[in-house]
């Protein structure tokens, strides 16, 4: 089976083409710039990277280029070896807790959302209407961002907030990047050697978040009810005391326009450094001796340590801590800063292997819980969730493969029957 795999951002598409038999993406794209003069499109292919310049106006014009580079590399012949296509989406809300087929119903469902995910799920569903346009008779899925955390209990996801507001309007924590924690946790739990384990994984870049997920399934995680809450970011604030924007509303004259702007790109690492959120870039500014940018890494430690301290004692217990991402998988001296805070619960990390590039395991052995860096493949895990869902709904795909009117008939009665 081909899985074609999109993440649709809102001037942007990366997509990776697998062939499911060997799990190998034969091709790999991003296009950046969509809507704008300059448009940077950069492919990869067995080793080898192309870079080149185009006009994109939408993400029907994006996906088109993607399917052309499929095409000019010949990885495929026609479109028909495009079996199934596997979208991110940020937002599903408590409705999706698994993959789903995308129907009439889920993009109602994804547009409903989008005040929650106003900066995701828009261009996810922009690409999702693109494909049903230039693809019609392939079958999409749908994979959340938020579906692998429904598991937390209501002690994890509601508020100290008044029931009614939960009842009413859904407010609680949903937590993101479930993909990648989904990956990182079963990739722990095949390099122990068991399924049940007590694993805390920590998705470290410009946007971050740290799971608790015991036995395969998330307990807690740190952003909320929106990506901003938890640990402070690359320009996210992380969680905040919420009179703050009130005061900053009532006796400083901001407007909630500006609050969007300084929560969401101001603050964060860049905020407190007032150089960059690139933790690069403040690292190598902090040996030499910038104090703001020292303070900022320093936060971000101090906070994530805070979160993997909680969750270990939510755990009772920790079998293994994950790093991933931009940052979990190349800052060391992040990864040895947060491990010294935790020295005193027994995890303890190797100095050494930790420095080193390409390290699996970077803990003590007499460390009471592995410390892994595991590069995260969100894409491999969509199609993985894809190909598991198609083959269910395989017969229904089949029977209908003569009248796209019927496919859609029977994939509406298989989501309402799941739903």
């Amino acid at each position: 089976m081909n899985i074609l795999v999109l993440n649709s951002g809102s001037s942007s598409l990366k997509y990776k083409f697998f062939d499911m038999a060997t799990e190998k993406a034969l091709l790999s794209g991003h296009i950046d710039g969509i809507g704008l003069e300059r448009c940077l499109v950069k492919m990869s292919m067995d080793g080898r990277k192309e870079e080149s310049k185009a006009l994109v106006k939408d993400h029907v014009d994006a996906i088109i280029l993607a399917l052309k580079s499929l095409k000019d590399k010949q990885v495929i012949g026609s479109y028909a070896d495009i079996h199934a296509i596997g979208h991110r989406v940020v937002h599903g809300g408590e409705k999706y807790e698994q993959p789903t087929l995308i129907d009439e119903k889920v993009i109602r469902a994804i547009k409903q959302l989008f005040e929650l995910a106003p900066l995701h799920n828009p261009p996810n569903l922009a690409g999702i209407l693109a494909c049903r346009k230039i693809l019609p008779s392939a079958p999409q899925v749908a994979v959340f961002d938020t579906a692998f955390h429904q598991s937390m209990p209501p002690e994890a996801y509601l508020y100290g907030l008044p029931y009614e507001l939960y009842e009413k309007h859904r407010i609680r924590k949903y937590g993101f990047h479930g993909t990648s924690h989904k990956y990182l946790s079963e990739q722990a739990a095949k390099l122990l050697g068991k399924k049940e384990v007590k694993v805390i994984t920590c998705h470290l870049g410009n946007g971050s978040s740290i799971t608790a997920i015991k036995d395969g399934k998330s307990i807690n995680t740190s952003m909320g009810f929106t990506p901003m809450d938890g640990l402070i970011m690359g320009t996210r604030t992380g969680s905040i005391d919420p009179q703050i924007p009130v005061f900053l509303l009532k006796h400083k004259q901001y407007s909630l326009a500006d609050m969007q702007e300084i929560f969401n790109k101001k603050s964060g690492l860049f905020g407190i450094s007032g150089l960059t959120h690139d933790v690069r870039d403040l690292w190598k500014a902090s040996v030499k001796g910038n104090s703001r940018a020292k303070l900022a890494l320093s936060l971000f430690c101090h906070r994530a340590a805070f979160f993997i301290g909680g969750y270990i004692a939510l755990l009772g217990g920790i079998d293994a801590l994950v790093f991933s991402a931009g940052i979990g998988e190349n800052a060391w001296h992040i990864r040895r800063r947060i491990c010294k805070y935790l020295e005193p619960l027994g995890v303890e990390i190797d100095t050494g292997l930790n420095r080193k590039n390409n390290s699996l395991i970077i803990s003590k052995p007499s460390s009471k819980a592995k410390i892994f860096v595991i590069p995260t493949n969100e894409e491999l895990q969509i199609a993985r969730e894809t190909k598991q869902l198609i083959l269910e709904a395989k017969p229904l795909i089949k029977d209908a493969r003569s009248s796209s009117k019927r496919l859609k008939e029977l994939i509406k009665e298989r989501n309402e029957a799941k739903n």
